[in-house]
């Protein structure tokens, strides 16, 4: 049991004053905390004033329509935001467990072609638990928006972020095998640009076509539409309007139905792969814990 005349203790500023600065520092506005926490915008600024009293110097720089958290605040900030996420974790294990919001944020094409067909699942095992998913294929910032993990491809290296690998990221040629009939069929990499690029300026191209040993120095110079997701391609390359680039292991159903046909076994991998991310101090969060460990015994079946 702590000693609670211990001089660590009564060193520290009031509770309510550290918990105004973490919603401060997060929203890096005195109104949004003062919404978040139900106070007035005065009430937040004199927690404020009290806090900078004890610390003995300003934790904010105030400027002109906006705030920025000064050396010694950016020093503050990180270890108060872990300390009520501790916090939190221990509130939620002592009410047993996994329940509330969960909010996931990954890219399109791996929520609508894999995430969404299993995702039953996680909610039958945890119905107390309530999930929503954000498709977006930029960074999250996890201390400024209430996502609790994130599902992004990349190199798997992010600072002060957990990382466990899902899926790798490789990518191949893939057509209807209609287009593919429509020039005798697809008999070797080359009978490729006879067809309809889709997104022919996608890096990707170019480095399949080089492993393949093909020239396609047209390529960049094609008209072809970007649609920013590989399951827009996807459907496009189904109805016949082209040939896309595609990461096998999203498109398992498309392949084995015969709806999308993979002419060659050739595979490129630039390393990158689909990983699940979440900061560190919130490894032990008990709804985190429950998606990561269904998510990555899901991926292993």
């Amino acid at each position: 049991m702590p000693d609670l005349s211990s001089p660590q203790l009564s060193q520290l500023p009031p509770l309510q004053a550290i918990r105004v600065f973490e919603a401060v520092a997060r929203h890096l506005s005195f109104t949004k905390a003062a919404v978040e926490l139900g106070m007035t915008q005065a009430a937040v600024s004199y927690q404020i004033k009290v806090l900078e009293e004890r610390v003995g110097s300003p934790l904010f720089l105030r400027r002109p329509r906006q705030i920025e958290l000064t050396e010694a605040g950016q020093r503050l900030a990180p270890a108060v935001s872990e300390a009520f996420a501790i916090l939190g974790q221990a509130y939620a294990a002592a009410r047993g467990g996994a329940d509330g919001l969960l909010c996931v944020t990954t890219v399109l094409t791996f929520a609508s072609n894999w995430l969404a067909h299993h995702l039953g699942s996680f909610q039958m095992a945890h119905p107390a638990l309530a999930v929503r998913l954000e498709t977006s294929s930029r960074l999250t910032d996890f201390a400024r928006e209430d996502i609790d993990l994130a599902i992004r491809s990349g190199g798997g290296k992010w600072p002060g972020l957990e990382a466990h690998k899902l899926l790798d990221a490789d990518f191949t040629p893939m057509l209807s095998p209609k287009l593919a009939a429509s020039i005798g069929g697809v008999k070797e990499p080359a009978d490729l640009l006879r067809l309809p690029i889709l997104d022919p300026g996608d890096v990707w191209w170019t480095q399949w076509f080089e492993t393949a040993g093909v020239h396609a120095h047209d390529l960049a110079t094609r008209p072809g539409s970007s649609m920013g997701a590989q399951a827009y391609e996807a459907n496009a390359a189904i109805s016949g309007h082209g040939v896309a680039i595609l990461t096998r292991a999203l498109f398992k159903a498309e392949l084995a139905e015969g709806r999308l046909i993979q002419p060659f076994d050739l595979v490129g991998d630039d390393g990158h792969a689909y990983w699940l991310v979440y900061p560190e101090a919130r490894r032990n969060v008990p709804k985190i814990r429950a998606f990561r460990d269904w998510l990555l015994a899901e991926i292993a079946c």
